[in-house]
């Protein structure tokens, strides 16, 4: 699948807003940690995205009731469903100069990515740091995808080609109005 910006610009992916707030010191402290031992951009973005995917259990997989939307909050926190855990995860990566952004499937509900583009390279590359679990073996990579949950065309699933540079409305808004997560599962979009 060949992704879209939904920008030309690609410094818009390495803004900091409300939602992908690099700037705050959690995140940069968090950055700084990882960048350790990680020497170069792409060792670095492995590391983000493990300590995403694994450090940070998806709130449904740990029976979490809380909302965090936030990618700071994410991180204190240590909770988030998929799309709050991309924001997280492309926080980090901004606050390293990787420009990020935000892609997001058509499962039975919207279910949130981060694409990456990484010096040297000509295109994004899709990453899912939702969480695994039994069935569920997302792995960092740039050459081949390893999402999550492959698409199932047949049953209106649909991989969506845009990425976004900023979260998109329709799942900021969901997440941010949610009073719990089960109150968020009514409130998220099954498409976009």
């Amino acid at each position: 699948m060949q992704l879209i910006q939904d920008t030309p610009d690609l410094s818009a992916y390495l803004v900091a807003d409300e939602a992908i707030d690099h700037e705050h010191p959690l995140v940069r402290e968090t950055a700084a940690r990882l960048r350790t031992g990680a020497p170069d951009a792409p060792s670095y973005a492995r590391a983000a995205f493990e300590f995403v995917r694994d450090a940070v259990p998806h709130s449904a997989d740990a029976g979490d009731p809380r909302v965090t939307w936030r990618a700071s909050d994410v991180l204190r926190l240590r909770t988030g469903i998929c799309c709050a855990k991309a924001h997280a995860l492309a926080a980090l990566l901004r606050a390293e100069s990787i420009p990020t952004g935000l892609c997001y499937q058509r499962l039975d509900m919207v279910h949130g990515l981060v694409a990456i583009k990484l010096p040297g390279r000509e295109s994004w590359a899709r990453q899912d740091p939702r969480g695994n679990k039994p069935g569920v073996d997302a792995q960092f990579s740039l050459d081949r995808e390893q999402l999550a949950w492959p698409v199932r065309p047949g049953l209106g699933e649909a991989d969506y080609p845009t990425v976004h540079a900023a979260p998109h409305p329709a799942v900021l808004t969901a997440l941010r109005q949610a009073t719990d997560r089960p109150h968020l599962w009514q409130l998220l979009p099954t498409a976009l």
